[in-house]
């Protein structure tokens, strides 16, 4: 990951406000360590901070045409770049970067390109022709950007709230799938994908035709200059990302450079269920694995610097970053610089354990719509702002836009939980990879239960962090929450703790309102909660608030 800073408009064109935009790039080079880059032009600045995962010798940015009057500044991985370069043999390439295509297809195409760009990014592009500019989000919102407003009419862009909140009066979440056009008059969709109507789909379940997108999702995303890994649980998604790199390393252009045993990664308090299934998993696998251990009290110790580098005071992001954090700079003094992560699985396929109780397929099906519409304020922000703090990269296979347009057009009524006919949480995904002949992954582990990653460290993880927060929010603060945030209000200790802490780096109201809220039951979303009244009474973001269905859950562990 990288990150990208950008002004249009600004009143001052002083050298006093280029060193300003410097300062404030710099918040984002934990994003991008290895190279910093300027691009000012009258009232315009594009600033970049670069992580090299492809091409490292060259591919410092911002980015530019031949002639150099298109700039673009860019956060992410473009995995079809080189079937574009053959598309655009007319144009001179500077470097071997991937994502020089976008300025080149932007002088072929204008701004309707970005649907053709298969990967992850945010962008910003400046036309120098006819002072236009455009910024761009991926479809789900696996990177993060930010988009705001000075006082002088200057129009901000950034990957982190960090880099321009004291700058903007306000300021927002740069939605996902949209494009901004200083010419056609701010945001509009880009990404329209026949799901996202939430209009229940009827395609029969292919087994084989869900396991081929999948495979495809992960081999694309081994592209790369650097050495890499997996993040592995011992769940059933992470699991799955490693067994198909695994068994696809030797035919990737990594294994020529990084040869062909995959590295994996966990972390845990000594004892968790993860780190067992973890080992369990590399063992079978045949992967070079790496154990992280941490501690309640080290993970209390980080809570600061996690929610200033995460931007968020969501609970379950909060408790599940922790731990990510505190691995992702263990994996980076490896020298490891990306890795590959299971996000956005749960969302697709209703794995998470609320989903036993939907009543029918149609609200299973809107509720899964839902959540991979709100990832972005969730699973990936964590996944990608726990990471990015320390240098390191995350790439996310489930949220490729071809597996999800094919997962998404499987008829609901085969996503649906049916324990009486054998049909736990993501059945049609495990079922996919039930190989008899070829394993993919041990049975036991091919089918155990959904762990989320704040409880599959350990369950006195959560137990700790709750029991702290009991020790810092008295009874008195947490009744009169509501007058001392009367957005968001927190109902738990827990909940006014991680507020505390965000409130002091990010004090305005246009930060409070990044942040989503409601009632929630095991990472549901508010309306999912009406389908089961007993849940109302036990709102908590951990799967094991899932009563009757998790098998460690609150109820049996009193």
């Amino acid at each position: 990951m990288c990150g990208i800073l950008a002004v249009f408009g600004c009143v001052d064109c002083s050298q006093a406000k280029r060193a300003r935009i410097l300062e404030l790039s710099s918040r984002l080079r934990h994003r991008g360590p290895d190279w910093s880059g300027l691009h000012s032009e009258e009232d315009c600045y594009l600033a970049h901070q670069r992580l090299a995962i492809v091409d490292p010798a060259s591919g410092d940015q911002p980015l530019y045409n031949e002639d150099k009057s298109i700039i673009v500044t860019v956060n992410g991985e473009i995995y079809n770049h080189k079937e574009f370069r053959e598309q655009l043999k007319s144009h001179k390439f500077n470097t071997g970067s991937d994502c020089e295509v976008i300025a080149h297809l932007y002088e072929e195409h204008g701004e309707d390109f970005v649907h053709m760009l298969d990967g992850m990014f945010s962008f910003v592009l400046l036309d120098t022709r006819n002072k236009s500019y455009i910024a761009a989000r991926d479809a789900i919102g696996i990177t993060p950007l930010y988009i705001g407003w000075g006082l002088d009419g200057s129009v901000w862009f950034a990957s982190e709230m960090k880099a321009l909140s004291d700058d903007c009066e306000q300021f927002m979440s740069f939605l996902p799938g949209h494009i901004y056009s200083s010419k056609n008059g701010g945001l509009r969709r880009w990404y329209n994908p026949p799901w996202w109507s939430e209009l229940v789909p009827s395609t029969p379940y292919d087994p084989l035709v869900l396991r081929n997108a999948f495979e495809k999702a992960v081999i694309k995303r081994l592209m790369t200059d650097v050495p890499f890994g997996v993040l592995l649980s011992g769940g059933l998604d992470s699991s799955l990302v490693a067994a198909v790199a695994s068994r696809h390393l030797v035919d990737s252009e990594a294994y020529c450079q990084w040869g062909s045993q995959l590295h994996t990664f966990c972390i845990g308090l000594k004892g968790s269920p993860d780190l067992v299934a973890a080992r369990e998993v590399a063992d079978y696998l045949g992967t070079r694995h790496h154990e992280f251990y941490f501690t309640v009290q080290e993970g209390i110790d980080a809570l600061e610097e996690v929610i200033y580098h995460i931007e968020t005071y969501d609970v379950t992001t909060i408790r599940a970053s922790t731990p990510m954090f505190l691995m992702s700079r263990k994996i980076k003094s490896l020298g490891v610089k990306m890795v590959l992560s299971g996000e956005g699985s749960d969302e697709i396929f209703g794995g998470y354990l609320y989903f036993h109780k939907a009543p029918n397929k149609e609200e299973f099906h809107e509720e899964t719509c839902r959540k991979i519409k709100a990832l972005h304020l969730y699973d990936c922000l964590r996944a990608n702002k726990s990471t990015s703090a320390w240098g390191l990269e995350a790439r996310v296979p489930f949220l490729d836009k071809e597996f999800i347009n094919v997962a998404m057009s499987i008829d609901p009524k085969w996503k649906m939980i049916d324990r009486d006919n054998g049909r736990i949480e993501k059945w049609v995904l495990r079922n996919a990879f039930d190989d008899d002949e070829k394993p993919y992954l041990p049975k036991h582990i091919l089918y155990r239960q959904k762990e989320q990653f704040s409880d599959g460290v350990g369950y006195s993880w959560i137990d700790g962090l709750r029991d702290h927060a009991n020790k810092q929010v008295t009874d008195s603060m947490l009744a009169n929450a509501n007058f001392v945030y009367p957005e968001n209000t927190p109902a738990t200790k827990e909940a006014y703790y991680y507020r505390k802490i965000f409130e002091k780096f990010f004090p305005k109201n246009a930060a409070r309102l990044t942040v989503p809220g409601g009632p929630s039951v095991a990472c549901s979303t508010a309306k999912a909660v009406e389908w089961d009244a007993s849940w109302s009474k036990n709102l908590d973001p951990s799967g094991r608030a899932a009563l009757g269905v998790h098998a460690a859950a609150y109820e049996d562990a009193k």
